[in-house]
């Protein structure tokens, strides 16, 4: 689940907004898992090693990953991605661990293998020109191709502040339209997606038409 848009953390409202999420998000039933994906606003356009510190001692960690029912799932510091200058060390630690990831053995069996991250790598083609919404095809490119490699089945992302959708090869880029401040037709809401053995099915949902349970054949 990604949290709400808040403030960057050299701001001075950024305390305050992380005690409010800190209250509301404890009010969650415990027997759901709460991931955390961090983005922009959370360690700024220009990440460093600072602002990724303040995020890591409110949130956890920054990039991680993690097994459900025989899906791996990685989720990446996308910020590092956007723009590397503020930490490039922390960028190389980042890629070197994802590397040693995808590798490891048991994830070749596993039954999917999704990707997390604030920033899209690409809206709609994967060679599409670099612009704000995106990941810079200097580092894009190497890293879509890691992924294909790996079989990577899906990437979620947001940031853009509506829905796209976009594939590279067999792997899908599925952008979600935010909970709050939509910038295009899409209203304000969440995506669900259905995990199968062999294939995944998902559908934006605005927040007045939410259903109020998901059958999972």
């Amino acid at each position: 689940m990604r949290r709400p848009h808040q403030c960057p953390p050299d701001q001075a409202r950024y305390e305050a907004q992380v005690s409010q999420y800190q209250q509301d998000f404890s009010k969650i039933d415990p027997e759901i898992p709460l991931v955390c994906v961090c983005g922009n606003h959370d360690i700024g356009n220009r990440p460093t090693a600072a602002s990724i510190a303040r995020y890591n001692e409110h949130f956890g960690d920054d990039y991680f990953s993690f097994w459900v029912g025989g899906v791996f799932n990685v989720v990446l510091n996308s910020s590092l991605l956007k723009d590397p200058s503020g930490a490039p060390e922390r960028l190389q630690q980042q890629q070197s661990w994802l590397e040693q990831q995808l590798q490891h053995p048991r994830v070749k069996d596993a039954k999917h293998i999704f990707v997390f991250l604030h920033h899209p790598l690409f809206l709609e083609r994967e060679d599409e020109p670099d612009q704000y919404f995106n990941i810079p095809l200097e580092r894009r490119t190497p890293l879509l191709a890691l992924l294909k490699q790996a079989n990577v089945r899906a990437i979620f992302a947001g940031h853009y502040h509506r829905n796209a959708y976009g594939r590279a090869g067999e792997m899908e880029m599925i952008t979600t339209g935010p909970v709050g401040r939509p910038l295009g037709k899409d209203p304000s809401g969440l995506r669900i997606v259905r995990v199968q053995e062999t294939q995944i099915q998902h559908a934006y949902h605005s927040l007045e038409t939410v259903p109020d349970a998901v059958a999972i054949p």
